[in-house]
């Protein structure tokens, strides 16, 4: 067998049938990463004319040393429990790198290690892909550990839903009582979702600014937002949804609401003089004390719309989701609500605007993505799971991050360049 560079049609049309595939390993990925500096190459070892493993391969030139770092996002498309296969793809794609003035091949595969529960427990006799681990450390691969925080470039720890042959109805079965609650509720509020266009990135990068100001992260540049879109959403990959609340429709809703329960109590007062209801006294009064209380919280919510619709008009964005759909799998990379409005929750209904997508569209999985492996309640980040988890599904636990080394010299000098450039960047940040 032979390691040759493929066509970009001929890499699709193999990757596209790999079952670890995602938007990481496609052309339209590398062209984004090309506008970061990156080169692309696209190499598979064949045999006869037969493609038996692939990978997309990102190359980036080093400043001063004139080395070359590689790449390949989420890893290579290959069967690594097939020792012998990995080995003879290891050994070749090493001659290519090197050919390339390669230092180093990094790759953070996109497979199972163990199998996991919604709770983050291993299942007894669930998937284990321990195999897969100890063929790469055989190869001299050099793995960066089983980390459970959110320290590798790609996350390691993810939340998913399984939605193959599932309907919504047994999807949302699943989900906690409270997050079903949310969903309706919204419905009720009026807030709705809508996909938005390339002239509307700005409003998507706004939510991400006042996101990032209140959760202390960094965002990236509009332009970051802009080139994902020009390299992502003409194929389909990307999508960006924001939630909006109308202030009318909510209004009319109460309105709605509101008439039916002051019409329930009057009918249930005059059947109750009349005779012509049957009913307890303790469970008369209870019944009426509920909807006057109803009464009383949605003349208040009446009000309070009233000024909603003062401050922000008849209509406001609540948040919005970045979603990329490739493969098997419809992903929410990242998203974000404003802070005005953060008492609506709209994120539950943007997720489920995102489950809903994968379920009418026969995707395999919605992942939450990015969670963290430590599931104790002093993790500053469990919050982050609980929400997740609330919308049912289970945790994933990937192999992690590993680097083939090409030239141990140059990648000693490399790991120490970047510590050094780090700390000092951290000094800067911290004076």
């Amino acid at each position: 067998m032979k390691l040759i560079e493929l066509s970009k049609e001929e890499f699709k049309r193999f990757a596209d049938k790999n079952p670890e595939i995602t938007f990481h390993q496609t052309k339209e990925w590398a062209q984004l990463k090309k506008r970061n500096g990156w080169t692309a190459y696209y190499v598979g070892l064949k045999e006869k004319k037969e493609v038996k493993a692939a990978a997309l391969l990102l190359g980036k030139q080093l400043p001063i040393i004139k080395k070359v770092m590689f790449y390949s996002p989420r890893g290579f498309l290959i069967d690594y429990s097939n020792q012998k296969l990995l080995k003879e793809f290891t050994e070749e794609i090493k001659k290519f790198a090197k050919e390339k003035k390669g230092i180093f091949i990094k790759i953070d595969p996109y497979v199972e290690y163990r199998e996991r529960d919604l709770n983050g427990e291993l299942i007894k006799d669930g998937i284990n892909n321990s195999r897969c681990h100890e063929n790469l450390l055989s190869l001299r691969y050099k793995h960066f550990g089983f980390n459970i925080m959110q320290d590798t470039l790609q996350p390691r720890w993810m939340h998913v839903i399984e939605t193959k042959d599932k309907s919504l109805d047994d999807i949302m079965k699943d989900m906690e009582s409270k997050t079903r609650q949310i969903i309706r509720k919204n419905e009720r509020c009026g807030i709705h979702t809508r996909e938005i266009k390339r002239d509307e990135i700005k409003i998507f990068k706004d939510i991400m600014k006042h996101t990032s100001d209140r959760r202390e992260f960094i965002d990236r540049p509009l332009s970051y937002y802009e080139n994902m879109w020009d390299s992502l959403h003409e194929s389909g990959i990307l999508k960006i949804k924001i939630a909006e609340i109308d202030f009318t429709e909510y209004e009319k809703n109460t309105n709605e609401e509101l008439s039916e329960i002051e019409k329930n109590l009057k009918d249930r007062i005059y059947k109750k003089e009349k005779n012509i209801l049957k009913m307890n006294d303790k469970k008369y009064e209870q019944s009426n004390k509920k909807d006057q209380e109803s009464i009383k919280r949605l003349n208040k919510q009446l009000e309070k719309i009233k000024e909603y619709k003062k401050e922000y008009g008849n209509k406001t964005i609540l948040g919005g989701i970045l979603f990329l759909i490739y493969g098997n799998e419809v992903l929410s990379l990242l998203g974000g609500s404003l802070a005005k409005l953060m008492q609506f929750q709209s994120a539950y209904t943007l997720h489920f605007e995102g489950i809903k997508y994968a379920v009418e569209n026969n995707y395999e999985r919605y992942n939450f993505y990015g969670i963290t492996g430590d599931f104790r309640k002093e993790n500053p980040l469990y919050g982050l799971y609980l929400f997740k988890k609330s919308f049912g599904g289970h945790v994933v636990e990937l192999l992690g991050e590993y680097d083939l080394i090409i030239n141990k010299f140059w990648y000693k000098t490399y790991n120490l360049a970047f510590g050094l450039y780090h700390k000092i960047k951290n000094l800067k940040k911290n004076n």
